[in-house]
């Protein structure tokens, strides 16, 4: 078969970053976020955080090639904030709602464990 090894989709080679930024050069407040080894389920869970943010005038992903494990992530923002700020906001505020989904799921677990 042709198709690569399943490691290839999680595992980051050594040498490559996991997150790397490209400024925009004809668009203001504009950047490309390449994240490897991530598909559709970060990249669109990350876009509608970003969308959230009412200083991002622009957020979306793309996936450049079904074989080629990475996304895209474009942001154009307002001039209160750069696309950096938004990302990294974005990312945290992420962070914090899954762990707070964590939470509240072990509680439940352990509420209803102790009933049965």
């Amino acid at each position: 078969m042709n198709a690569p090894d399943r490691y290839e989709r999680f595992v980051v080679p050594e040498g490559t970053k996991k997150v790397s930024y490209e400024r925009d050069t004809k668009i203001i407040n504009a950047a490309s976020f390449t994240i490897e080894r991530e598909d559709h389920t970060i990249g669109n869970i990350l876009r509608m955080q970003l969308h959230r943010d009412p200083n991002v005038l622009f957020a979306g992903y793309k996936l450049p090639h079904p074989l080629q494990y990475k996304i895209i992530v474009r942001i154009h923002t307002t001039s209160q904030s750069s696309p950096m700020q938004a990302y990294n906001q974005a990312i945290n505020d992420l962070d914090k709602e899954l762990d707070h989904l964590k939470n509240v799921f072990e509680a439940e677990v352990t509420k209803h464990s102790r009933e049965y």
